[in-house]
């Protein structure tokens, strides 16, 4: 049975643990997902966001980080964690969520640069989890159309109606009100 085909048993990240580490692989309830290798045109996009964050939050207590980078969602012990994503773009501001494999626990924002192979699970099955868990905004890039789109967590740990940024627009971060990027700049 192939990795990305569903399986009768749950996926644990336990599991995960055993598998090399080439190619890469999501679990998103207990179910793994082969992830595929992202164009030049999405790390393009992910670096030169990533890098404008990083700049940005020079001197503080928040980290940047790119894919590959591990976040455990939920669970507190390995063979409990059914949720594990590897998000373009992870900033966490808690350094206590950090060990040596990544993240355990939502981080403070999410950026994911949709793929042809992807954009269903980002836009679905991985948002529903980030809202879930408690990330507080969860940025979708869509590369083609050149649009942000920006979601942050409610009072009542929901996501709001998105924000649409198009190209040319000034993005500004829910949770870093100060931190504004033209996004025509993310795009070449």
């Amino acid at each position: 049975m192939s990795i990305n085909e569903p399986q009768s048993k749950k996926v644990s990240y336990a599991d995960y643990l055993t598998w090399p580490d080439e190619p890469g692989y999501e679990i998103i309830g207990g179910i793994s997902y082969l992830l595929a290798a992202p164009s030049r045109q999405h790390q393009d996009i992910v670096m030169n966001f990533a890098g404008e964050m990083y700049s940005f939050l020079q001197g503080s207590t928040c980290q940047v980080y790119t894919a590959p980078f591990d976040v455990r969602l939920s669970a507190t012990v390995d063979n409990e964690e059914y949720q594990v994503v590897g998000p373009d773009i992870s900033v966490v501001c808690e350094a206590g969520k950090l060990d040596e494999k990544g993240c355990k626990g939502a981080p403070d924002l999410i950026v994911e640069v949709l793929s042809p192979s992807t954009w269903q699970r980002d836009r679905i099955e991985k948002m529903n989890q980030y809202q879930k868990h408690g990330v507080k905004e969860y940025v979708i890039i869509y590369p083609n159309e050149k649009i942000l789109e920006q979601y942050a967590l409610d009072e009542h740990g929901k996501y709001q109606i998105p924000h649409i940024f198009k190209e040319g627009d000034i993005f500004n971060s829910h949770i870093f009100p100060e931190f504004t990027l033209k996004t025509s700049d993310l795009f070449f």
